[in-house]
């Protein structure tokens, strides 16, 4: 850690031209801008770097270097694991960088990295455009696009990785590069799922698909005592969807916070309203719902049907891998943790992967879970940090319980920061070494590593 004489010096060098805002513990803003989404994370950076565009991202780049300080990058959203803040170092901000630029008739965004996927498709929807992006819409598209991007429209239109035609960003020894298929083809392979270990990305360039701006989406809910019927159903009619039709499922509780616990399933259908309606009808006439919201409404407003179960400042704590299968045992599993969860926000979830999202060939990208099947996520979320031990083991126990049932693939977005050392390895599998390698090439001192983390082949 450098000392604060030679902090200060710095800081007054930079305010010169430095177009965002340099922040000290001791600003008023401060407290405000080192908070993350999740509660649980509470760390105390030595200086917030708010960029305002790439050239702000290269000079605090070089700040970090001159001063040997360790550097966290944070975009616009959640980042649960709290790898987006440090405690005694540089937080380079990206989250008030929201331009966005869409051609219309390119079907193409060029979208900053502090966006949100709801600020995303507010612009992109004006010309009935969308491309691949989170579940829930105040999810950042830095960090979900780098590390996967697992999304309402996948079945259709592949991850939002896929989806990325460029990228431009800073690299740890301060150059500024275009990556694309043709630019720096090497790493644009890379940073389609390799995170944040490969530098500082400002700006996202999108392929956009015509997308409604209606669409068939919304929510069926049913009492806890049908989720073993529910679920067997889920699996069911998962094995034959066609790829406009993506359906999660969930054991949830009411959104009242009554600690009512409830079985859901959760349904987009992204081409035509008839054709939407015809493929949610056996699931609308399935069993006795207690709720049931699915039929047309705005993709703006499907991407954002979830984003009240996870508010700002909540504390989480999240665990998850692939299935296996979804067996039977697997059922079973899930209905008994479930029926111990101890906070009336908590979630076990099940993400379903098929069509284009899994044509895509394992080595085409970094991301390589290509196949068809589920992620399962056990999401624990609570308010009030007195129940932090209480969430925590529920999370932790639900998990080893699931464990026989459970592949040895991870999804990177989801990791947390106590995992164990090879959980980045697992999340890469065959292109974990060819990561490595290029670690090695583009950032060999490992600047670049307060995320989940690609050491560099040595």
């Amino acid at each position: 850690m450098t000392d604060v004489s030679s902090l200060s010096t710095a800081i007054g060098e930079l305010r010169s031209t430095f177009a965002g805002r340099l922040l000290q513990p001791t600003d008023a803003s401060y407290d405000e801008a080192r908070r993350v989404h999740n509660g649980l994370i509470d760390k105390r950076p030595a200086l917030i770097a708010q960029c305002r565009g790439i050239a702000d991202i290269a000079d605090a780049v070089q700040l970090a270097r001159t001063l040997k300080l360790e550097v966290a990058v944070r975009g616009g959203g959640h980042n649960v694991a709290g790898r987006a803040t440090i405690d005694g170092g540089l937080m380079i901000d990206l989250s008030t960088m929201k331009g966005i630029h869409v051609d219309a008739k390119a079907r193409t965004a060029r979208a900053q990295a502090g966006l949100t996927w709801n600020e995303f498709n507010r612009e992109t929807q004006l010309h009935g455009l969308a491309t691949t992006g989170g579940v829930v819409s105040t999810t950042g598209i830095a960090g979900l696009t780098l590390g996967g991007g697992l999304g309402w429209l996948m079945g259709k239109h592949g991850l939002a990785l896929d989806n990325l035609l460029s990228v431009d960003l800073v690299l740890a020894d301060g150059r500024i590069l275009t990556a694309s298929t043709d630019d720096n083809a090497d790493l644009f392979w890379a940073l389609r799922g390799g995170g944040g270990n490969f530098g500082v990305v400002a700006s996202f360039e999108y392929q956009l698909h015509p997308i409604g701006p209606l669409v068939t989406g919304g929510l069926i809910a049913y009492p806890f005592s049908a989720a073993w019927d529910v679920l067997r159903f889920f699996r069911d009619v998962t094995a034959s969807l066609p790829d406009e039709f993506t359906v999660f499922a969930g054991l949830i509780h009411a959104p009242d916070r009554s600690g009512v616990k409830l079985v859901a399933l959760v349904v987009c259908h992204c081409g035509p309203l008839s054709a939407g309606e015809s493929a949610a009808r056996p699931i609308k006439k399935f069993g006795t719902a207690a709720l049931d919201t699915i039929g047309p409404m705005p993709y703006c407003a499907v991407n954002a049907m979830l984003d009240a179960a996870y508010p700002r400042g909540a504390l989480n704590y999240w665990k998850s891998s692939f299935l296996a299968s979804l067996d039977d045992d697997t059922i079973r599993a899930m209905i008994d943790c479930f029926a111990k969860c101890p906070t009336p926000m908590g979630q076990l979830l099940l993400e379903h992967f098929h069509g284009a999202v899994t044509r895509v060939g394992v080595a085409d990208t970094a991301f390589p879970h290509r196949v068809q099947g589920y992620d399962l996520l056990v999401l624990s979320e609570w308010l009030d940090p007195k129940d932090n031990d209480a969430c925590i083991a529920w999370a932790r126990d639900s998990y080893a319980a699931l464990q026989p049932s459970l592949s040895s693939v991870r999804y990177v977005n989801y990791l947390g920061d106590d995992e164990p050392a090879d959980a980045v390895v697992a999340a890469y599998r065959p292109n974990y070494r060819r990561l490595q390698q290029l670690k090695a090439r583009y950032d060999p001192e490992n600047f670049f590593h307060m995320n989940q983390n690609i050491r560099p082949l040595s």
